[in-house]
C-alpha cells in the first residue's frame, strides 16, 4: 500500500540586491524559454491578504517573485515610516509557505542609490481620496511599482483591492506608459469580525480595533442602502458618514463615493441606479483611531455587467 505526502513548501531565493535579482530572473528564463512570472509587490509584514495574493500568483505563474520593500517615497514627513512593522523572518516564512520563489528585499541604498531625480506622476486618478490626505504618495507608489516592472519584467502584477485606489493607478500607469503586464486585482480578506487585514492593525488597542470594526459595517449597511428606490451619491455619502461618526474615536478622513476606476466625482444629486447604469462605483472610507489610520471600501458593480 503506498502512502501520498504532501509535498512541502520549497524556501525561495532571497535576493538583496538588482544584480542578484536579475541573474536568477535570467537564470530561470534561460531553463524555461516562454516562463510566465507573477510579481506582488509588498511592503511586507505579511498578513493573509497578501499570503492569498502569493498563492494565486503561485497557481497562475511558473515563478512568483515577492518583492518587499517599505518605501519612504510614498510616505509623507508626518507618516510612520520608522514606526512602520518589520519582521523578516516571519515574512520569509510566509512567502515559504504560500509558493513564493523569489524574495527581492532590497535595502532603500539598493533602490535608491542616489535621490532619484525621476518620479512617475499619475494625474487624473491621485488627486481625491489618499492623494488629498497623502500628497505625493501616489507618486511614491508610482515609482516604485515602475521600478519593480522593469526589473522583473512580470506577466501578471496582484494587488489587493482593500486599497481600490491604487489599484487604479497602477492600471492607468501600466496602460498610459505600455507595460507588457496584466494587473490582476484580488479581492479584500477579512477577519471573522469583518475587520479588513492589514499591517497597520497591529497599532490598534483592544478599544480602537473593537470600534474600526464600524467601518465593515458601514460598508454592509451601504450596500443596503443602494438598491434602495431613489438614493442618490450624496445621500448614501452622507448616511456613511453619519454610521462612522456614531463611533467615538472614529476621526473620518474621507466618505466618498466616486466613480471607479476613474475616480471621477459623482454628483451629490445624482441616483445610483442611473450611476450604476453607466460605471462601478466605489465607496471608499479613511478612518483614523487614535494614531492608526485605516482604509477600506466596497465596489459597486455596474448593472447588467
Amino acid at each position: 500500500m503506498s502512502v501520498l505526502t504532501q509535498a512541502k513548501p520549497k524556501t525561495p531565493i532571497v535576493a538583496r540586491t538588482v544584480a542578484e535579482l536579475k541573474g536568477l530572473l535570467r537564470e530561470r528564463r534561460e531553463q524555461a524559454p516562454g516562463l510566465q512570472t507573477g510579481l506582488v509587490p509588498t511592503m511586507g509584514y505579511l498578513h493573509d491578504g497578501h499570503g492569498s495574493l502569493i498563492r494565486r500568483s503561485a497557481a497562475e505563474n511558473g515563478l512568483t517573485v515577492l518583492s518587499i520593500f517599505v518605501n519612504p517615497l510614498q510616505f509623507g514627513p508626518t507618516e510612520d515610516l520608522d514606526r512602520y512593522p518589520r519582521d523578516e523572518a516571519r515574512d520569509l516564512e510566509v512567502a515559504r509557505r504560500e509558493g513564493a520563489d523569489i524574495v527581492f528585499l532590497p535595502s532603500v541604498e539598493e533602490m535608491y542609490p542616489r535621490r532619484p531625480r525621476t518620479r512617475v506622476l499619475v494625474s487624473g486618478v491621485t488627486e481625491a481620496l489618499c492623494g488629498a490626505s497623502r500628497p505625493g504618495h501616489f507618486d511614491g507608489v508610482g515609482t516604485v511599482v515602475a521600478k519593480l516592472f522593469h526589473l522583473v519584467a512580470p506577466t501578471r502584477a496582484y494587488f489587493g483591492l482593500k486599497d481600490a485606489q491604487q489599484v487604479a493607478v497602477v492600471r492607468q500607469m501600466a496602460d498610459d506608459l505600455n507595460f507588457d503586464v496584466e494587473i490582476v486585482p484580488c479581492p479584500t480578506l477579512r477577519e471573522r469580525d469583518g475587520l479588513a487585514l492589514s499591517s497597520r492593525n497591529v497599532y490598534l488597542s483592544p478599544e480602537q480595533r473593537a470600534e474600526a470594526l464600524v467601518l465593515s459595517r458601514t460598508l454592509s449597511k451601504a450596500k443596503e442602502w443602494a438598491e434602495e428606490p431613489g438614493m442618490t451619491a450624496g445621500e448614501l455619502q452622507r448616511r456613511a458618514r453619519e454610521e462612522i461618526a456614531r463611533s467615538p474615536l472614529a476621526d473620518i478622513d474621507y466618505a466618498e463615493l466616486r466613480l471607479y476606476p476613474s475616480l471621477e466625482a459623482i454628483p451629490s444629486e445624482r441616483q445610483l441606479s442611473g450611476v450604476l447604469l453607466q460605471s462601478e462605483a466605489l465607496l471608499a472610507l479613511a478612518v483614523k483611531f487614535g494614531g492608526t489610520r485605516l482604509i477600506d471600501n466596497a465596489i459597486f458593480p455596474k448593472k447588467g455587467a
